[in-house]
């Protein structure tokens, strides 16, 4: 996997840590499911409960079953209205099939870039 998904508060945008497929996209924008060519299964969940706007304020700009790269804009969210309205921004990449690896290091916390390693998985 090695690259770090992006949080681009000026552009807006959620980018694909991965070169992958997308496995799930949810409509109301706030998470997107993707399996690496290596097959990792990563779940990107944007923000915290905001599964509760109802999709306001994202727009999702993939579909299942499409191929992304690196870096590719997955959704473009509107950062200050998911703060308007009371929701943390924190942005968690969980791998959902752990058991798969012996080892998942992480190289990098807080605010990432694009390009920026965030997990190394063994």
């Amino acid at each position: 996997m090695g690259q770090g998904i992006a949080i681009e508060p000026d552009e807006g945008l959620v980018k694909s840590p991965v070169n992958g497929k997308v496995v799930m996209a949810y409509q109301t924008g706030h998470a997107i499911g993707l399996k690496s060519e290596q097959g990792a299964e990563v779940l990107i969940h944007i923000g915290m409960d905001t599964v509760n706007l109802n999709g306001e304020g994202f727009k999702v700009l993939v579909t299942e079953g499409a191929h992304v790269n690196i870096g590719d804009p997955l959704v473009e969210v509107d950062w200050q209205l998911v703060k308007e309205h009371g929701y943390k921004v924190t942005t968690p990449v969980i791998v959902t099939n752990v058991m798969e690896y012996k080892e998942i290091k992480p190289t990098a916390t807080g605010h990432v870039k694009t390009g920026d390693e965030i997990l190394e998985l063994n």
